[in-house]
This record gives structure tokens, C-alpha cells and sequence, in this order.
């Protein structure tokens, strides 16, 4: 057979790459895995810590001028070129096709962590079964001591309870990130399970996907509804609500609460992160792309909304039944889910049914994302190398290995200092400032680059009309310009504390073995190890770490102390026992604190 005949019968062996069956499957997909559990239990938080009300403010600015050109922005990209996020950069700008590489890298390690969740919420609905759920007492041999004959109460130290489940019983939290520990094999095994939910899920493309899509993306707002109802009903629930929305106009000056809002809408709604790219590549090239950007981000900011609703007057039910501020039992992230509303659950009738109905929400608003994170990363490597993968069961087999190189990875995150590792992950890849970033280079890439112009003659011949023409001016000037101003501040949220924290929990491992001294300065805008101040370590274990900050500028000194058993500041001398003290920020989803314990020393006397 001649070379170019032969070449020609390869080619038509291939598999169709797929499109939706209808719009409603884009439409539910897209709507599944930009509600995921952010709008559960990040915005709530996020409203009531950052001046309630006022906190829609900035919110919806940064969804008028990045959210929403962005989202058009990604979609069309994808619908128009039907390739995925990596491809279809050699149709638009070839020399940025390394944003293509990026998005897929932040949305790798997203399914890797993001899944974690799914496994803690599978271990609280399987214990959901029991005939007196776990949290609701303390006659378990994870309790401590002291609350082991104990009924449950309603008090201030109920909360032990449900937090000794989550740190003990599921988590079996290490001291620090330098003791690893051993496997959680319950965990591990819940993981598994979510990882073959996963795979049968996404096997055919989109085939499969746009089926499971009717339930998965449905299910969770029927759950929703359905709490939120039980929830106006509680007595203290229109506290909680007022506490969520009561607007402070003062916290609009704080940088912070701007960046909180910044990044929310980047993260919550796909942006920079190949599934919106991916998930338009698989539409009708005549979809009405632009209609559909304006109805998702509409529903995705709603949703975002009413779960406050849905969660504060559960909080504020928690309030009048333990006699405590709102602010106390407030929570975010993990902390919400796993802690708090686990909590509330134990004190309504028949906690079985909501405790049950609550995780199968949690999985569910989990379960889409990881469907969508998974395609967008099986569409790229299809799309760019389709004669290897688009034939008989190759998809099918580059699945079952990514699926099983993820899981693999993902056991790091369920051993005792796996939570550690999730934070990082969470923090430092799936954050503000490398959206903020992605963002600026995609925005400049298209807008002056390739050419707004140039979109919407492209946007118009796939819908039929030209858009509003502000939407050019947002590409070429107000979304490069709002997220380069906002990329310095969210890098002023890495905390030097954090780090400061695990150099001193990585020194102490390394047991060092002479006295010496060095000095060195860590910088909060760059995090880079620079010399600035003298400590000085004398023995072989750290005893104290120690972070205060300079009047004159924005420059933390960490202290670290190294000592068998005492130090001197001060000419005071301090004993200090083993525990470990690891801090995370205050805006991560879940804060971990062991507390140094400290007993001063004057003379021969001991002060405690």
C-alpha cells in the first residue's frame, strides 16, 4: 500500500475526539465543578471575616472586571479551536503555549489533594450509618480521660468531642511535618474508592461524563434546599444569618479582604485552571458561548450565596444552644465540614439523616470537580497526541495510569502528617498568586498579542453577534491591570511564619551536633534566605521559635533558640517541653496549633 494511502487509513482508525450530547450536559458540567465545596464553606467564611455585606463589594468588582471576561475569555478559546488547554495556544499565540503547561501543573496538583476531602467525607458518611454517630459521645476509646464516662454536652466543651474524631479517630494528626507516620489504611481505603468512583466516571470522555453530570451536579443543590430549610427552622438561625451579612464598611480599607475576594472568584470560578478551556472545547461550535459565560458565572455566585444562609443559621443554632459568640463556633474550610457542622448535627433530631444527607452533599460537590480536573487533564495529552491515544482502549489505559499514579501520590496526604502536606499544597500551588499571575499572561496574550479584535470576529462567527464591546477593553487594559496590582499583595500573604515554621521543624530534625552561629533575615515579599540576624545555636534541639516584626518595615525576624533543656532571654531562664508549635495562616481552610508550653525559672524556684 503506498505511504500516503497507508498514512490516510491510520487517520480514519482514529476515535471521535467527542462533543456534549446537548447544551444542558455542558452546561451542568460546568455548573458541577465551578460549585464545588469552596462556595460551601470558603465564601460563608470569607463574607463574615471580611465585613459581612460589605465583603459583596469587592467581590463582584473582581467578578465584573476578571471573572467574567476570563471565563468568556477561556471558553471561547476552547469552543472555537475544540482542542484542549495546551493545543489550542499553536492556534491562538504558539510562544505562550507554556500557560497551557501551567494550568495543567496547578490542576494536577489540585486532584491529587482536593480528592482527600472526598476521603475524609466517604469515612464520616460511612460512620454517618452507626446506631449513635461517633461525635455524639464520648464513650470511644479515642476520647481523652477525662470525658470518657461523660455524656455528650451541649457546653463550650462539646467541641472536644467532634474535634478529638477529626484529629484522632480520622486524621491521626502527627506533631509537626517532620514526623510523617504511618498510613491511615481506613483513609487510604476511602481514597481508593474515590479514585474508582472517579475513573468510572470519566472513562468514555464525555460520554460518560455528561450523564453522571445529570445527578452529580443536581443532587447537591436538592441537598442544599433541603438544609437550608431544616436550618431557617432552628432557633438562634436568624442570628447566625445576620451575623454573616451584617456589613463593617471599615474592613473595605484592609488589602486583605480584596484579596480574599480576588482570589475566590479566580479559584471558584475555573479560571487559569484548563477546565473551562477543555470542558468548551467539546461544544457545538456554534454554541452560544457568550450567553452561557453570564448564566454560569450567575449561578455560580448565587449558589455561593445562599450557602452562607445555609451554613450561618446552622452556626447560629450552635450559638444559642451552647450559650456562645457566633464568632467562636464559626469555622472555615475543613474545619466547617469535618468540626463544626458535624457538631450542630449531634444536637438535632434524628442526626443519622442529616448527618448523612450533609456528606453525600459534600461528596457530590467534590465528586464534579475531580471529574472535570480529570478530564481537562486526559483532553490535553489526547489532543496532543491523538494517533497514539484516540483508538481502542488507549484512552481507557492512560486513565487507569493517571488515576493510579494520583492515588499512589495522594497516600502521602492520608498518613498522620498528611494534613501538613495539604496545607502546602493548598497554600502555595493552588492559590491567589498564581492565578493572579496566569491570568496577567493570558490576558496580555490574547488581548494585545494575538488580537481583541481578533476574538470577537472569532466570537461572532460562532454566535452569530458581536458582544459588548467592553468586554475588549476588560481583555486589553482592566483585567491585566487589577490582577498585576493584586499579584505583590497576594504574595504578602505568604506568610514568613509558616515558613519560619518548617525550617525550625526541618532544623530540628538534623540534630545539629556543634555549637556555631549564623544570622539571616526572611524577606515576606520575596521568601528568600537572606542575612540579617544574628542567632545562635548551641546545642542539638531547637526549644524555641519565636517571630516579632520590625516598626520601620515589613521585615520578620525568626528567633529560633537550640537547646537539650533550658534557654535564656532576657536573663530569665525558660523551660520549654518537646511539643511542637506549626503555624498556618489565617485565611488557610484549616488551622492546626500545638502550643509550646513554657515554665519560667527564677534562681532555684520554679514558676509555672
Amino acid at each position: 500500500m503506498p505511504g500516503p494511502d497507508r498514512i490516510l487509513v491510520k487517520k480514519t482508525q482514529l476515535l471521535d475526539r467527542g462533543q456534549w450530547g446537548n447544551k444542558l450536559e455542558f452546561l451542568l458540567a460546568v455548573a458541577g465543578t465551578l460549585v464545588g465545596l469552596g462556595n460551601l464553606w470558603r465564601f460563608p467564611y470569607l463574607c463574615y471575616k471580611n465585613g459581612g455585606g460589605a465583603f459583596l463589594v469587592p467581590y463582584f468588582l473582581f467578578l465584573l472586571s476578571c471573572g467574567i471576561p476570563m471565563f468568556l475569555l477561556e471558553t471561547a478559546m476552547g469552543q472555537f479551536t475544540s482542542q484542549g488547554c495546551i493545543t489550542c495556544w499553536r492556534h491562538f499565540c504558539p510562544l505562550f503555549e507554556g500557560i497551557g503547561y501551567a494550568t495543567q501543573v496547578v490542576i494536577a496538583y489540585a486532584a491529587v489533594s482536593y480528592i482527600v476531602i472526598q476521603a475524609w467525607a466517604f469515612f464520616y458518611l460511612f460512620s454517618s450509618f452507626s446506631a449513635e454517630i461517633p461525635w455524639a459521645s464520648c464513650r470511644n476509646t479515642w476520647n481523652t480521660g477525662r470525658h470518657a464516662d461523660s455524656e455528650f454536652t451541649h457546653g463550650p466543651d462539646s467541641a472536644l468531642t467532634i474535634c478529638f474524631l477529626f484529629r484522632r479517630r480520622v486524621l491521626g494528626i502527627s506533631k509537626g511535618i517532620d514526623e510523617i507516620g504511618s498510613l491511615r489504611w481506613e483513609l487510604a481505603l476511602c481514597l481508593l474508592l474515590a479514585w474508582i468512583l472517579c475513573y468510572f466516571c470519566v472513562w468514555k470522555g464525555v460520554k460518560s461524563t455528561g450523564k453522571v453530570v445529570y445527578f452529580t451536579a443536581t443532587f447537591p443543590y436538592v441537598m442544599l434546599v433541603v438544609l437550608l430549610a431544616r436550618g431557617l427552622t432552628l432557633p438562634g438561625a436568624m442570628d447566625g444569618i445576620a451575623f454573616y451579612l451584617y456589613p463593617d464598611p471599615k474592613r473595605l480599607v484592609d488589602p486583605q479582604v480584596w484579596m480574599d475576594a480576588g482570589a475566590q472568584v479566580l479559584f471558584s470560578f475555573g479560571i487559569c485552571q484548563g477546565s473551562l478551556t477543555a470542558l468548551g472545547s467539546y461544544n457545538q461550535y456554534n454554541n452560544d458561548c457568550y450567553k452561557d459565560t453570564f448564566i454560569l458565572c450567575l449561578v455560580n455566585g448565587g449558589s455561593s450565596f445562599v450557602a452562607g444562609f445555609a451554613i450561618f443559621s446552622v452556626l447560629g443554632f450552635m450559638s444559642y444552644e451552647q450559650g456562645l459568640p457566633i464568632s467562636e463556633v464559626a469555622a472555615s474550610g475543613p474545619g466547617l465540614a469535618f468540626i463544626a457542622y458535624p457538631r450542630a448535627v449531634a444536637m438535632m433530631p434524628f442526626p443519622q439523616l442529616w448527618s448523612i444527607c450533609f456528606f453525600v452533599m459534600v461528596i457530590l460537590l467534590g465528586a464534579d470537580t475531580q471529574f472535570v480536573s480529570l478530564e481537562c487533564l486526559m483532553t490535553s495529552v489526547t489532543d496532543m497526541f491523538p494517533t497514539v491515544f484516540r483508538r481502542a482502549y488507549r484512552r481507557e489505559l492512560l486513565l487507569l495510569c493517571l488515576c493510579s499514579v494520583f492515588f499512589f501520590l495522594g497516600l502521602l496526604l492520608v498518613t498522620e502528617g498528611g494534613l501538613y502536606f495539604l496545607q502546602l499544597f493548598d497554600h502555595y500551588v493552588c492559590s491567589g498568586n498564581n492565578l493572579f499571575l496566569l491570568s496577567v499572561c493570558q490576558s496580555i496574550a490574547i488581548g494585545w498579542i494575538y488580537g481583541a479584535d481578533r476574538l470577537f470576529d472569532n466570537i461572532e462567527d460562532m454566535v452569530g453577534y458581536r458582544p459588548w464591546s467592553i468586554m475588549k477593553y476588560f481583555w486589553l487594559y482592566i483585567t491585566p491591570t487589577v490582577c498585576l496590582v493584586s499579584e505583590p499583595f497576594s504574595l504578602n500573604r505568604l506568610n514568613s511564619k509558616n515558613m519560619c515554621s518548617l525550617m525550625y521543624l526541618w532544623i530540628k530534625k538534623m540534630c545539629i551536633e556543634k555549637s556555631f552561629h549564623f544570622k539571616f533575615h526572611l524577606d515576606n515579599q520575596t521568601l528568600f534566605l537572606r542575612v540579617m540576624k544574628q542567632v545562635y545555636f548551641t546545642e542539638r534541639n531547637i526549644a524555641h521559635c519565636e517571630m516579632t516584626q520590625r516598626k520601620e518595615g515589613r521585615e520578620y525576624y525568626c528567633y529560633l533558640w537550640l537547646c537539650d533543656i533550658s534557654f535564656r532571654k532576657r536573663n530569665t531562664w525558660y523551660m520549654l517541653t518537646e511539643q511542637i508549635q506549626l503555624h498556618f495562616p489565617n485565611h488557610s481552610p484549616f488551622q492546626v496549633q500545638l502550643p509550646l508550653s513554657k515554665k519560667e525559672c527564677r534562681g532555684n524556684e520554679m514558676v509555672t
